[in-house]
């Protein structure tokens, strides 16, 4: 049978129509990466806040069994703490989290703990003679003239014999690198807390924490130059005035460290 005249002729896309659907399709495919991009990070973020919380409570493990606080692992210590049984570590502010020694399990082939982006996760412990607490200056010796025994917070011996009244007096973190120097962070404004509250500070670099970091990123540059003082504060884009920031802080306070050791009848 003869199609109809007056029917309308067969006809495909036009070249105008099919770009038209393959930019809607590329705008949705854009969208989509987008949103899986930002849900992948958005759980790395997540996965490496877990894995400092779950080092930090290792180390408060390892100072309850072993009576003391480990040392940072150096780039030659293999993710065990340096020197090997502590006392006067190797590093005490540039060094890595010691994953051997206090059995944290998510590590790379050399060793080294890692945060969720492969990167080797930080760690810094207070090195500095502590200060007494109290008057009458009752950390060990006892004589206001004589300072205390060193190292406190990595000597088993040292730690039980100055006693609790001994107080950190090095590790710093400020609000941002502006001002800061290797021992202060230029004001008491730019403090997050004081010298005499941390003993040790877990952190990830992020993102962004490879070897080579971010050039203009001073805050970041901070948290890398072996200093006691350290910069952390939320996350920032590199139009920040200080650059991009993406790393993350945990920390133990000397409260909290001789708290546990205390229940734990390892002190006084």
């Amino acid at each position: 049978m003869n199609a109809s005249p007056n029917a309308a002729p067969d006809r495909g896309f036009t070249l105008t129509e099919l770009a038209v659907v393959m930019a809607i399709a590329a705008l949705l495919m854009s969208g989509m990466m987008y949103t899986l991009s930002s849900q992948v990070e958005q759980r790395n973020f997540e996965d490496t806040r877990r894995r400092l919380e779950q080092a930090r409570e290792l180390i408060l493990g390892f100072a309850i069994v072993n009576g003391r606080l480990p040392c940072p692992a150096t780039a030659t210590s293999t993710g065990n703490e340096s020197p090997a049984g502590g006392g006067t570590c190797t590093t005490g502010y540039a060094g890595w989290l010691p994953a051997r020694s206090i059995g944290y399990q998510q590590t790379d082939t050399d060793g080294y703990a890692i945060d969720a982006w492969g990167h080797r996760i930080r760690y810094a412990v207070s090195i500095a003679t502590p200060f007494n607490s109290q008057a009458p200056q009752i950390c060990r010796p006892v004589s206001a003239t004589t300072p205390p025994v060193t190292p406190h917070f990595t000597h088993k011996d040292n730690l039980k014999a100055n006693g609790i009244d001994c107080q950190p007096n090095d590790l710093l973190v400020c609000k941002s690198a502006t001002g800061i120097t290797s021992s202060n962070c230029g004001g008491t404004a730019n403090q997050v807390v004081t010298t005499s509250l941390i003993v040790a500070i877990i952190f990830s670099a992020g993102k962004n924490g490879a070897q080579t970091p971010c050039t203009t990123c001073s805050d970041e540059l901070a948290n890398r130059a072996g200093y006691a003082t350290f910069v952390s504060h939320a996350p920032t884009p590199n139009t920040f005035a200080n650059g991009e920031f993406d790393d993350q802080f945990t920390w133990i306070t000397v409260g909290e460290l001789y708290g546990k050791l205390i229940a734990a009848g390892v002190l006084p």
